[in-house]
């Protein structure tokens, strides 16, 4: 499986923006695909992830509320919409793709596939 992140930029405090994650090929072995982010100094950290199969979303709490994780399965894509976006939400964000049960949909180390990542960056 092979991923693809885009959508990243530079907004101003309080706007929006939508990542798409383009998936290279459909796996069954797929359970959720997430989002992850890094910024400068930081540790790479949970943001939101997607069940495959029945669709269920999962978010860290510090974006809940103002970001959506979906999907089109038609095509085989998974989106973030980042609304009132802060300037803690600077980072280099990236999808992944994991075989584990729901209980692991947050934890890093079950991710296996992961995009190349796209910046982020909000400024007043």
């Amino acid at each position: 499986v092979q991923l693809q992140a885009s959508g990243g930029g530079l907004v101003q405090i309080g706007g929006s923006l939508r990542l798409s994650c383009a998936v290279s090929r459909r796996s069954y072995s797929v359970n959720a695909v997430g989002w992850f982010r890094q910024a400068p100094g930081r540790e790479r950290e949970f943001v939101a992830a997607i069940g495959t199969r029945g669709g269920h979303t999962y978010y860290a709490d510090s974006v809940k509320g103002r970001f959506t994780i979906s999907r089109d399965a038609a095509k085989d894509t998974v989106y973030l919409q980042m609304n009132t976006l802060k300037p803690d939400d600077t980072a280099v964000y990236y999808c992944a793709t994991t075989s584990g049960p729901t209980s692991s949909y947050r934890d890093i180390n079950q991710y296996r596939s992961w995009g190349q990542g796209t910046q982020v960056t909000v400024s007043s």
